[in-house]
């Protein structure tokens, strides 16, 4: 029988839950032990992989302790084939990394499907460089497939690599000759809320953000802002 679309998708996020369940595990202690320790959760990624970023950032019952790490010309609404010439610019992402105060009790997620271009690798180089741990959420096979062009690709940078299982070209539908249905916004997705729930289980009192479409939320959520502000400005 044929598999559906849907059920394509559903299990597009059981394998990758499945497949990266030790990994989870992994990234998810050392982020609590990063929060617990005063640190605070970097994440990084440029093009669509900003969209996990998003998810990470100021997001309905994220956590708080988050800082991006971003620039405005790796925005695909900002100029969206600029984005991708921003992606590749040697030097870019190592003065943004330079610049974003980094420290040794930080952890550093960097988002990158294909992990090869050097925005992404620069700012994982920079995070190692001070002493961070770095978290990489990528397709490992269709990297290693690919020609790094930074020197390296980004799981060779990475404490923890939680891997998107996406395939080369990022499309997964129909199954016979794929042509839409990128996989790996949704993995990297699945694959955050598994962290996520695997803080929580083990850190019950960490902060996190309410949805501001709540009502009696706004003032927990103007809490939560006065307590980090002064650390991550981009509240």
């Amino acid at each position: 029988m044929a598999v559906t679309g849907a059920e394509a998708i559903a299990r597009i996020v059981a394998d990758v839950c499945e497949r990266n369940a030790t990994s989870v595990r992994d990234a998810a202690e050392r982020i609590r032990r990063t929060l617990a320790d005063g640190g605070l959760l970097r994440p990084a990624g440029a093009g669509h992989s900003l969209a996990t970023v998003m998810e990470v950032f100021f997001r309905a019952g994220g956590l708080a302790g988050v800082r991006p790490i971003w620039h405005p010309r790796v925005l695909p609404l900002h100029g969206a084939s600029a984005s991708t010439a921003a992606e590749r610019e040697p030097g870019l992402g190592r003065g943004v990394a330079e610049e974003a105060g980094i420290e040794p009790r930080d952890t550093v997620l960097v988002v990158s499907s294909s992990g090869i271009n050097p925005y992404p690798v620069e700012i994982a180089q920079v995070a190692r460089e001070r002493g961070a741990t770095v978290i990489a959420i990528t397709a490992a096979s269709a990297s290693r497939a690919a020609s790094p062009r930074a020197g390296a690709r980004l799981l060779e940078l990475a404490d923890v690599v939680l891997d998107t299982g996406a395939p080369r070209g990022d499309v997964t539908w129909p199954a016979e000759a794929p042509s839409t249905a990128a996989a790996s916004s949704l993995a990297a997705t699945a694959l955050w809320m598994r962290v996520q729930q695997e803080i929580v289980d083990a850190a019950p009192d960490v902060e996190l953000w309410r949805s501001a479409n709540v009502e009696g939320n706004d003032s927990l959520n103007r809490a939560v802002a006065a307590r980090w502000a002064a650390r991550i400005p981009e509240l």
